[in-house]
C-alpha cells in the first residue's frame, strides 16, 4: 500500500476553520486510519469464468465501495496528463467566455448539451439548493479563499468523452467493463460521464447526498438499482480533497440527510470515511451511498475520470429523472444511441493500446454492431450527454 501522508494538507485544511481545527484534524486523521482498514482495495481480479471475484463482490456489497489499485498504467497516466493539460488550455478564460487563453473558440462553446461549470473557490454551490431536485440537503460550510484566487474556478466539466480522447480510452478499459458486466449484467447500459475537477486552494465542496432519484419507491429496490460510477484518478485522492463516504447506507433507502447531520453534531458525519487512493488508481462507488466533499484547502490537486454504468433493467423504458438531461423515456433505440460511446470507446482504446485483449460488448456482439473511432465519430458526438440515462 502506497504511505498516504496527507499530515501537511489535513493541518492547512483544518486551520481554515479556526476554534473547530483541531475536532477537523482529528476526523480526518481518524477517517483515513478507517477507510485503509476496511478490506475493500487491491487490483481487479476474475474468477477462471471472467466473473469479478466473490471477494471484492462481498466487499463492495458490504462498503458500497471498493478501490481498484493500479489500473491505470505509468504510460496512461502520462498520455492523461498530456490531454488534460491540453484540455484544460482550451477552457473559457472565466464564465460566460467563449474564448480560450489564447483566444481560440473555447470547448463546448457551440454545445447545446451542459458542458463546463464552474463554482466560487471552496464554497458549496450546489449545497441546500433546488439544483438536482434538492438531492443536496444542507449546505456545508464554505471557506476562504486567498486574496488572488480567481472568481471563479473551473468545477465539472460533462459530456466529458466529446472533449477528451484520454477520458475516452479509459472509458473503454477492458478489465473495467469486464467489472461492470459482473456488476450490472453483459447487457449493462451507460450513466454519463464527467470531469471533477478540485485545485488546490480553490476547488469546490460537493454536499452530502445519495445520486439515485428514480427508484427510491420501487418495489424491486435493491442496492444496484441506482448503478454506479468508476471515478479514475490522475493524481490520487486525500481526505481534503477526495469523496468521503457513509459505507453501507447503498442498502438503506433514501436518507435524510438534515437527520444524519442533527445526529452527528455537524456537517462531519459520523461513521463517514474518505476514499484514499493514489494516482492510476479506480474507485467503484455506489451511486446510492451518502457521500460528499470538502472544499479543497489542501496542496493536492484531484482530478477524476467519472463515469458510470446502470443494470439495463433499471433504465429500459424507464422515464429519467431529468438531472443530467432532459425528461425523457429511454426506450431501446434511445439506450442504443446513448450505448456508441461504448463502442467507440473499445475502438479508441484498442487503437492506443494494440496488444491488449479488447473487450466485447454483448448487445453489440447479438447485433452485429461496429464502431471505428476516428475524427466523424467524434464530432457526431457533439452534445451526446444530451442522452445521458439519468435515473
Amino acid at each position: 500500500m502506497p504511505d498516504f501522508d496527507f499530515t501537511r494538507s489535513i493541518e492547512a485544511c483544518a486551520a481554515h476553520y479556526g476554534e473547530e481545527a483541531e475536532a477537523v484534524k482529528n476526523y480526518m486523521l481518524e477517517g483515513q486510519a478507517k477507510a485503509l482498514s476496511l478490506g475493500n482495495r487491491g487490483p481487479i481480479r476474475f474468477n477462471e469464468d471472467g466473473a469479478l471475484h466473490q471477494d471484492i463482490i462481498d466487499a463492495y456489497s458490504e462498503y458500497g465501495f471498493y478501490v481498484f489499485e493500479g489500473v491505470i498504467g505509468s504510460q496512461e497516466l502520462i498520455d492523461i496528463e498530456e490531454d488534460l493539460t491540453d484540455l484544460r488550455s482550451r477552457f473559457p478564460t472565466h464564465p460566460g467566455s467563449e474564448v480560450d487563453a489564447q483566444g481560440r473558440p473555447a470547448i463546448g462553446v457551440d454545445c447545446k448539451a451542459p458542458g463546463l461549470t464552474w463554482s466560487k473557490p471552496l464554497s458549496d454551490p450546489l449545497g441546500g439548493t433546488e439544483i438536482a431536485n434538492g438531492r443536496h440537503q444542507i449546505k456545508l460550510k464554505e471557506l476562504e479563499a486567498a486574496d488572488d484566487a480567481p472568481e471563479a474556478a473551473p468545477f465539472i466539466l460533462l459530456g466529458s468523452l466529446q472533449f477528451s480522447d484520454a477520458a475516452m480510452r479509459t472509458y473503454g478499459h477492458p478489465e473495467l467493463l469486464k467489472v461492470a458486466a459482473s456488476i450490472n449484467g453483459e447487457d449493462f447500459a451507460p450513466f454519463n460521464e464527467v470531469l471533477f475537477i478540485k485545485d488546490p486552494g480553490l476547488g469546490a465542496a460537493v454536499s452530502w447526498h445519495q445520486d439515485g432519484d428514480t427508484h427510491w419507491d420501487n418495489p424491486d429496490f435493491d442496492e444496484n438499482i441506482h448503478g454506479f460510477n468508476f471515478m479514475a484518478q490522475a493524481y490520487g485522492s486525500s481526505p481534503v480533497n477526495g469523496v468521503w463516504v457513509v459505507p453501507g447506507t447503498h442498502k438503506l433507502g433514501k436518507m435524510d440527510i438534515k437527520q444524519m447531520v442533527n445526529e452527528s453534531g455537524g456537517e462531519r458525519l459520523r461513521d463517514a470515511v474518505p476514499i484514499v487512493c493514489a494516482s492510476g488508481d479506480v474507485v467503484m462507488c455506489n451511486r446510492q451511498l451518502v457521500h460528499g466533499s470538502f472544499a479543497n484547502t489542501g496542496f493536492e490537486p484531484r482530478l477524476t475520470i467519472n463515469f458510470g454504468f446502470h443494470k439495463r433493467s433499471s433504465v429500459l423504458d424507464v422515464e429519467g429523472a431529468g438531472i443530467h438531461s432532459p425528461v425523457a423515456v429511454y426506450d431501446k433505440d434511445v439506450i442504443k444511441e446513448r450505448s456508441k460511446v461504448i463502442g467507440y470507446a473499445i475502438d479508441a482504446r484498442q487503437r492506443r493500446y494494440p496488444n491488449e485483449q479488447p473487450y466485447s460488448y454483448k448487445p453489440f456482439e447479438e447485433s452485429g454492431e461496429s464502431y471505428t473511432w476516428n475524427p466523424e465519430a467524434k464530432a457526431g458526438l457533439k452534445d451526446y450527454n444530451l442522452f445521458d440515462l439519468s435515473i
